[in-house]
């Protein structure tokens, strides 16, 4: 059996794991402040007039305020010169005031009225008549049409211009914030390892993930769990499986700790591995590695895609997207989104400076036998890249319990 692979269960692993201790606190109020302020600046760049803010990660991002998308609209607006106002439904008003973490202005819409004539009205109340409003990319259709013809003054362009430029570069409260996330879900990972035993369904694998992500204080995230030749495939299988013995298993998992994500795969081996297994397995831990060493201040992002996948086709593989091979990018930037810019793909030119955190995880899939993926999440300082949590030990001991 592969070292810390197996042997025990999941009620034993559960009840061993504790909470996190010295969790960081949340982003601080100076800190919201602060990204708006950037935000502003920015603005005042571009020559944008205003902000809207819907309901999704940026709002989160510059007010603090955490709200799941529904069809009301519910949000702000960051005007380039002024102060933040806020967009609710007016029945929802007193919770909005509650989650607001600075400011005071609310400004309220009524079932029967267009809220979208809201936000127009308010960007005109704050001195603009015409101009520029950057719209919130996660805006769903119908409001971003609502705008455009309540308030056809105007011109709209895409906020991503201000919003990316903030978020892309993490600063170390955000950093601590991640590091504990990441810390979680690789205990959480190793408990789920442990607890792994012939016959146990994928889905009983979901469920303790779940469980154990709480009992260490993260929210989670999900998480995909493949064995056998569904490991092949990075996005999982419309389908439940069930462990045998000699099977790859892949889990790939994280959770949120104050909205920040943590996101880490394992692939081993539930047996001993096959001289196959062992092969391929060994590969993908070196087009990792290739991966991090091409993560050098000032290079492109797509150094780092180049530098995974110029290993995997070194070993004969696709040296593109085709399979048995690399069929996507080797990573993505994360932070309060597990998806978010800047990415680790080929024509991404984007440079890499300190802040920047992003995954690395250049999966090998070969359908019809099986798939590995290894993924850490990498930031890169000062000084260069850093690992959040260290990487796979060996195919024989991916945990490393013989170097602790």
């Amino acid at each position: 059996m592969v070292k810390g692979v197996g042997g025990s269960s999941f009620e034993a692993e559960l009840a061993r794991l504790v909470p996190l201790e010295n969790t960081p606190p949340p982003i601080s109020v100076a800190e919201l402040q602060a990204r708006v302020a950037k935000a502003q600046a920015l603005m005042l760049a571009q020559g944008i007039g205003a902000l809207y803010l819907d309901t999704s990660t940026n709002l989160a991002y510059f007010t603090g305020i955490g709200l799941k998308l529904t069809e009301r609209l519910h949000g702000a607006i960051i005007p380039a010169k002024g102060e933040i106002a806020y967009l609710s439904p007016a029945f929802e008003e007193p919770k909005t005031r509650e989650m607001m973490r600075f400011g005071d202005d609310v400004r309220v819409w009524e079932e029967h009225e267009d809220p979208t004539a809201l936000v127009v009205e308010t960007v005109r109340s704050m001195g603009h008549e015409g101009g520029t409003i950057a719209v919130d990319p996660a805006t769903p259709f119908f409001t971003f049409d609502g705008l455009r013809r309540a308030g056809n003054s105007f011109s709209y362009v895409s906020a991503a211009s201000v919003t990316e430029a903030c978020r892309q570069v993490k600063s170390p409260a955000e950093i601590a914030i991640m590091q504990a996330a990441n810390n979680i879900t690789l205990e959480v990972q190793k408990a789920t390892a442990r607890a792994l035993r012939a016959g146990v369904s994928t889905a009983e694998v979901r469920a303790f993930l779940d469980m154990a992500h709480r009992k260490m204080g993260g929210v989670p995230a999900g998480g995909a769990v493949q064995f056998g030749e569904a490991t092949a495939y990075p996005h999982g299988v419309p389908y439940e499986q069930v462990l045998q013995e000699g099977d790859m298993v892949l889990v790939d998992t994280g959770c949120t700790l104050h909205g920040y994500r943590s996101d880490i795969t394992r692939t081993y081996v539930f047996g001993e591995p096959t001289p196959r297994q062992r092969e391929i397995w060994e590969l993908e831990l070196r087009a990792q590695r290739g991966g991090f060493e091409a993560a050098r201040l000032g290079a492109p992002c797509e150094a780092v895609d180049a530098g995974a996948r110029g290993v995997i086709a070194a070993a004969g593989f696709s040296p593109d997207y085709a399979t048995p091979g690399l069929p996507h990018r080797t990573g993505h930037g994360i932070g309060l989104d597990v998806h978010e810019a800047s990415f680790m793909v080929r024509g991404n030119k984007t440079p890499l400076v300190p802040g920047m955190c992003f995954s690395i995880e250049p999966t090998i899939c070969i359908y019809g036998e099986f798939g590995v993926r290894l993924e850490d999440i990498a930031y890169m300082t000062e000084e260069g890249v850093r690992w959040f949590t260290q990487p796979c030990h060996s195919v024989d001991d991916p945990f490393g319990l013989e170097a602790e």
